[in-house]
């Protein structure tokens, strides 16, 4: 690496050191695509037309790793760190409002209204298909009528169970 000049210090009466942008990429490790990046966020210092501020530069790389490195990390990494923690506070809230509206009984678990429901039409299923040796004493039905009523009965709970496929 070789500085490309040293300029009289604006700062504190010290020289600044300017170095090639491919110098400084050597310097850091880094490809000129990322180099550019670190110029658009303010870490890597341009002075003109491939010319970098070497220390202040150097300082302020050394100041990102060193934030990345403790979970601080880079304006990415903060956005992303940012999103993920309103994205568990978003979990949490939906959890607690689930656990108010349990203890508000508001809810009700699936498998006891699957199993409810079951005992229901079963009872309904059991009535219709009683309909048919009940009617027989009241209307006074042939034996061939009862049998075709409870025909068109089984057939209908056919039809409903199947989903009229």
């Amino acid at each position: 690496m070789r500085i490309v000049q040293e300029l009289p210090g604006l700062e504190r009466g010290q020289a600044l050191h300017c170095v090639g942008g491919s110098d400084l990429c050597d310097l850091f490790d880094i490809t000129p695509a990322m180099l550019t990046q670190l110029v658009k966020r303010g870490i890597a210092i341009r002075l003109g037309r491939n010319s970098y501020d070497l220390e202040q530069s150097t300082r302020n790389y050394v100041k990102h790793l060193r934030g990345v490195a403790s979970g601080r990390g880079g304006e990415e990494q903060n956005l992303t760190l940012t999103g993920e923690r309103a994205r568990l506070a978003r979990a949490q809230a939906d959890a607690q409002e689930l656990k108010n509206a349990a203890l508000r009984k508001e809810l009700v678990k699936a498998d006891e209204v699957e199993r409810r429901w079951a005992d229901i039409l079963r009872s309904l299923r059991a009535r219709i298909l009683a309909m048919p040796s009940r009617l027989r004493g009241t209307l006074d039905l042939s034996p061939e009528q009862v049998q075709r009523i409870d025909r068109e009965l089984r057939d209908t709970l056919s039809e409903l169970g199947h989903g009229n496929d």
